[in-house]
Formats: C-alpha cells, structure tokens, sequence
C-alpha cells in the first residue's frame, strides 16, 4: 500500500523489532513469510504520537479565525470523500 520495495519494508521491519515496537514470527508454512504483531511498548507509542497530532491540530485549529474555521467543517465531507476514492485506488 506504501509503495516500498520488499528489501525497504524489510528494513523497517528490523527497525521496529530492534527497538522492540513489533515482534515477528515466521510462518509455520512459508518461510518467506512473517506475522507481525504490535508490542505494548509500540501500541503505547502509537498513542502518545496520536495524542500528540491531535493535540497540534487542535492548537492550529484554534489559531484559524471564525471563518476559516468554518470552510474547514465545509469542506470535510468533500476531503473524506478524496480519502475514500484514494484507500479505493490502493486496495
């Protein structure tokens, strides 16, 4: 979905394994083929940089004036739809 090649993916793989944010296991039937899984420490991660994306919208938000603000809840319903007809185009 990224667009990486196997060999990036890979890499990045080993990366978060080294720091211990997901753990691979190998396939009982293909060794070519790993399962990944979240650990608690990448799951707590993923939701500090989560709260912290939301929190430094909220802060842009907040800067914009009444007006802008406003065009921004307008045109929400047309940026979910672009979002949609892309995740459509990737899968």
């Amino acid at each position: 979905m990224e667009g990486l090649n196997p060999t990036m993916l890979s890499r990045i793989v080993g990366h978060l394994e080294a720091a211990k944010l997901v753990l691979r296991t190998p396939d009982e039937n293909d060794a070519r083929v790993a399962h990944l899984a979240v650990t608690a420490a990448g799951r707590a991660l993923h939701d500090e940089i989560k709260r912290e994306r939301t929190e430094a919208l909220m802060v842009a938000l907040a800067e914009l004036t009444k007006d802008e603000r406003q065009a921004v809840l307008l045109a929400l319903p047309a940026l979910e739809r672009l979002d949609e007809q892309l995740r459509t185009r990737i899968q």
